[in-house]
């Protein structure tokens, strides 16, 4: 555990001194967070009937959609993953002693958190000091904060287990722009950060519930605007943690054949 945990320190105070990124990322967070209030608020002045969610659920949901969205965001990749499978370089990796797989997860995780940590705190603050009804607001209870908080982590932890998915496979394909390009696409819509789960057709909203892209981020988030309630949320909590035990086991199996095949001279 200390190996991996190593991995992850590492990746994670490297992405720590990526400062100028970082603002003109919070920059960018900001700018579409006010931009799709903005839009939402006209589509709410304009519609006669009953919406999803309320006003303030709504924008507390966009604002945590900016604040975490380098965290969360399933379109990532790791330039660095890639460029060891595509030009067979990963026989260096193969001489450690440890599990490819957790080296991967470590630095997929610490990359991420690194890259929220200069982020999300700068957004989270400003937004919560707008004038209304752009202003982020406290969530209606403290059992929701604290459930809140631990959906958010074991969403970052199905986050790094999908994202590290696609990178095992594109062990198989050879090439990050098929494949995992369409499940990374698929995941990211069906996570709420384009538009949110309420807001779907009945039908995708059924189908994003029997899968894991929505128990990421769409979860945590409406537990904190009390858009979903408590006993809800502990069952959302339940789910969270199948997924995470399913998908890191597929992903260690997957891992573990397709080194058994894999070519040192690219790919």
């Amino acid at each position: 555990m200390k190996f991996y945990f190593s991995y992850f320190k590492l990746r994670f105070i490297t992405g720590l001194q990526y400062r100028a990124a970082a603002y003109a990322g919070l920059a960018t967070q900001l700018f579409f967070g006010l931009i799709f209030i903005m839009v939402y608020l006209a589509f709410y002045e304009s519609s006669s009937g009953k919406n999803p969610m309320e006003v303030s659920e709504l924008v507390s949901y966009l604002w945590l959609n900016q604040a975490f969205f380098s965290l969360f965001y399933m379109l990532y990749k790791d330039g660095e993953i890639f460029d060891l499978i595509k030009n067979g370089n990963i026989a260096y990796e193969l001489v450690r002693p440890k599990k490819l797989y957790f080296i991967w997860f470590a630095k997929i995780i610490g990359q991420r958190l690194s890259a929220v940590t200069l982020r999300c705190f700068p957004v989270l603050i400003i937004s919560f000091f707008l004038p209304k009804p752009y202003n982020m607001v406290l969530p209606i209870g403290l059992a929701n904060f604290i459930l809140f908080i631990l959906t958010l982590i074991t969403g970052t932890l199905l986050m790094t287990s999908i994202v590290t998915l696609y990178h095992v496979i594109t062990m198989k394909t050879l090439n990050e722009k098929g494949i995992p390009q369409v499940f990374a696409a698929i995941a990211d819509l069906l996570s709420g950060l384009v538009v949110p789960i309420p807001f779907f057709p009945h039908f995708l909203q059924v189908i994003s519930n029997y899968l894991p892209f929505r128990y990421v981020n769409d979860l945590p988030f409406r537990i904190y605007t009390g858009n979903i309630g408590l006993q809800e949320g502990l069952f959302g909590l339940g789910i969270q943690l199948l997924w995470i035990v399913l998908i890191v086991g597929i992903g260690y199996i997957m891992t573990n054949k397709s080194l058994k095949r894999v070519v040192v001279q690219g790919g």
